[in-house]
């Protein structure tokens, strides 16, 4: 059996989906298909039911996932490994970035890995926070930088970077600067604000329930900078990170009407199982010590 069968039969088991492994491992999709069938026929298992939905797996293909995941970790160990033994680090890290918060410890991680090892290709992909950890959960990303939001994930191991706070902007002039806030007329305006699965959801919600309002017109947007002009152009309030909302406030755009969180973290973090491979850990020593 190959490490590119067993390779794909993780994409495929992560994706559920034939189509998304091939576009996640820039394989066709008969490609994939035929990892799979050569993996079953050495096996003498069927590893997956073909579903109208897509690709589940059997009991069988379940059990012989986490061996799976186990042994392309250690394939990847041994890579990195051998590199050092050779005198450099080599190979490919996958990095997330998402949003301005980040920027800083992006700029020190792509330095710091151009200085001390250069034979290292670092490749990066910007999305939302969302999309960033579910790539780390799912190995599309080998590590990323995301806003933290919600509960600790104990599969991830995770560095603070930096941090941010987060204000509830008006349009300049449109809301009364009373202290504090007249919140039942705040909650007539509309407000934007990304899903509440996100670090200015959370703040949101928080806010509503503590405030016991509800919007009648939420505009659910995931980009600060369309924020910024939205809220600039009086479509409504927002949620701003601070450094954004205090800019926006000095170039006369937003009143700032109240900070909504002091601390939200900034997080690098990787899969845990992977602790000990010699590319993270280098990236880790890096942020570590800037």
């Amino acid at each position: 059996m190959e490490i590119h069968q067993l390779k794909t039969f993780v994409a495929v088991a992560r994706e559920g989906s034939i189509t998304r492994a091939s576009e996640r491992l820039y394989l066709s999709q008969p490609a994939v298909s035929a990892h799979i069938k050569a993996m079953e026929d050495t096996l003498g298992l069927v590893l997956f039911e073909r579903t109208p939905r897509g690709m589940r797996l059997t009991p069988e293909g379940q059990s012989l996932l986490v061996k799976a995941e186990r042994t392309l970790d250690a394939h990847r160990e041994l890579l990195a490994e051998a590199s050092l033994i050779k005198g450099r680090l080599t190979g490919t890290l996958r990095i997330g970035a998402g949003g301005d918060a980040s920027t800083k410890a992006l700029g020190q991680l792509l330095s710091g890995m151009a200085e001390r090892y250069p034979e290292v290709e670092v490749t990066l992909h910007h999305d939302s926070s969302l999309e960033i950890l579910d790539g780390i959960l799912n190995e599309r990303l080998d590590a990323g930088f995301y806003n933290e939001a919600g509960d600790p994930d104990d599969r991830l191991t995770r560095l603070e970077v930096a941090h941010f706070g987060i204000y509830l902007a008006a349009p300049a002039g449109l809301v009364a600067g009373a202290q504090p806030p007249d919140w039942p007329a705040l909650a007539k305006l509309p407000w934007i604000c990304p899903a509440s699965n996100t670090c200015c959801g959370q703040a949101a919600e928080q806010l509503f329930d503590s405030h016991r309002i509800r919007p009648q017109r939420i505009i659910s947007i995931d980009r600060e900078n369309v924020t910024r002009t939205l809220i600039a152009g009086g479509v409504g309030v927002g949620l701003l990170h601070a450094g954004a909302a205090r800019e926006a406030q000095r170039c006369g755009e937003v009143d700032l009407i109240c900070e909504v969180q002091q601390h939200v973290r900034v997080l690098f973090a990787h899969r845990a199982n992977r602790d000990q491979d010699p590319l993270l850990s280098a990236a880790r020593s890096i942020l570590q010590t800037g």
